[in-house]
């Protein structure tokens, strides 16, 4: 059985890890950063693509980020600062 050619030009699923990666927000930024709604967006828009190129659901990632550019999402708070 032959697969079908991939409809993402090539390199595309480098480049949307690599993207991922780097808007990743890690453990050392997390409380700069968990607050910025424009960041968390881009952190899961970035997890999108890379869904969406390895035909996952790209879907609830989408959804979350537009909660926080829209303002709908916000800081929960660090568990372990009682916050």
């Amino acid at each position: 059985m032959r697969s079908r050619p991939s409809p993402w030009p090539e390199g595309s699923q480098g480049a949307t890890e690599a993207l991922a990666r780097l808007l990743s927000i890690d453990e050392r930024q997390w409380h700069a950063l968990k607050g910025q709604p424009r960041r968390r967006a881009a952190e899961l828009l970035a997890a999108a693509l890379v869904q969406l190129v390895n035909d996952g659901d790209a879907t609830p990632m989408v959804e979350q980020a537009l909660g926080w550019l829209q303002g709908e999402l916000r800081d929960p708070g660090c568990p372990q600062h009682g916050r």
